[in-house]
């Protein structure tokens, strides 16, 4: 192990509603726009190595091949199963019938692990575009979301928990609209929700109604994602390292302004998976977890940036007639192109 690993009890806890604990701060495998899988791999293997408890993958980052060789590594160096957390998705081509157990059996096999301590969809309706696609790419298939499919994919889901092959469920890029109609409608319910959080991002009433519900969360772009896929650009984007609040607040402190996203987001209250193969960057990351907590008043502070800034917009998933991006966030308070039967 390297000599200057950080021990994981130091790391905040999550409890989930099982009792189950999850690292309030992971590392996350999304970067093969930017990055090759070896590199994403070898960055995983030290940081577990390092310290982190915590992996977020998916089955569409293409790389959980390569991550299971870094995972089982790690393993044979001393870290035990049952003190890692890791999670991957169910893809958007994935949700029909008897697809949900294939793909399960698929990551575990390419992770090399005989369970996945939280297995998550992916997005909520069964969009599929090819990865590395542009902004403009759309599939004719396409449709909105139906909550009858959505949750003949959720019993799907909920198998696996019942035959072991995964510890606990959750749901990603879902709003307040869709939840309530799945917590109405589940047999066991969404553990976690990951979401885009950042300090110009916040979603405070979806996070609120989570937490209120004894649903975990899990935040990406924590950092408002740098190195996110040119697709998810777009002018109106804001930059939250770049923020005059969040520099202050870096300076006082003698970090980098990702930092402070960071420290934000464990003392709000999430997990937040930041991403990076720099070892320098990615071992500060879960430092800064644990030490020199930001004061309430800086808290406050950034509390106030939120600029409603949504940097994954998800465009490539709207279906024909579909007005924009708003539409895949019910952003009024109603699912767009639903029309509600069996509610």
């Amino acid at each position: 192990m390297p000599t200057d690993a950080i021990d994981p009890s130091l790391v905040p806890q999550r409890t989930l509603y099982t009792g189950a604990k999850m690292p309030g701060l992971g590392i996350g495998t999304f970067g093969s726009d930017r990055f090759s899988a070896q590199d994403i791999a070898d960055a995983v293997e030290d940081a577990i190595k390092s310290g982190y408890r915590l992996v977020d993958c998916a089955a569409c980052y293409g790389n959980e091949d390569l991550i299971g060789i870094a995972i089982e590594n790690a393993m044979k160096a001393g870290v035990k199963r049952e003190d890692l957390f890791i999670t991957s998705k169910l893809w958007n081509d994935m949700h029909g019938k008897g697809d949900v157990l294939y793909s399960v059996a698929k990551t575990l096999k390419d992770l090399r692990l005989d369970y996945l301590d939280l297995y998550f969809v992916h997005w909520p309706f069964p969009n599929y575009h090819p990865p590395g696609c542009d902004a403009d790419t759309r599939n004719p298939l396409s449709r909105p979301y139906i909550h009858e499919e959505f949750m003949e994919c959720w019993r799907q889901m909920e198998r696996l928990v019942e035959m072991g092959l995964v510890k606990h469920i959750g749901v990603s890029n879902v709003t307040i609209p869709k939840l309530e109609l799945i917590l109405r409608d589940c047999k066991i319910k969404p553990a976690v929700n990951e979401m885009e959080l950042h300090p110009c991002f916040q979603q405070p009433e979806l996070y609120d109604y989570c937490k209120k519900n004894g649903i975990e969360i899990i935040g990406f772009c924590p950092i408002g994602s740098p190195t996110r896929p040119d697709r998810d650009k777009t002018q109106d984007d804001i930059a939250d390292i770049e923020v005059p609040e969040v520099v202050e607040i870096a300076k006082a402190h003698g970090v980098h302004p990702a930092i402070i996203c960071l420290k934000w987001a464990v003392q709000r209250g999430h997990s937040p998976i930041p991403f990076s193969i720099k070892r320098n960057e990615y071992m500060s990351n879960l430092r800064c977890s644990f030490e020199d907590p930001l004061t309430e008043e800086e808290l406050k502070v950034l509390a106030t940036v939120d600029k409603n800034c949504r940097l994954i917009k998800g465009q490539v998933f709207l279906w024909e007639g579909a007005g924009s991006w708003e539409d895949l966030w019910d952003l009024n308070g109603e699912i767009p192109g639903w029309n509600g039967y069996s509610k």
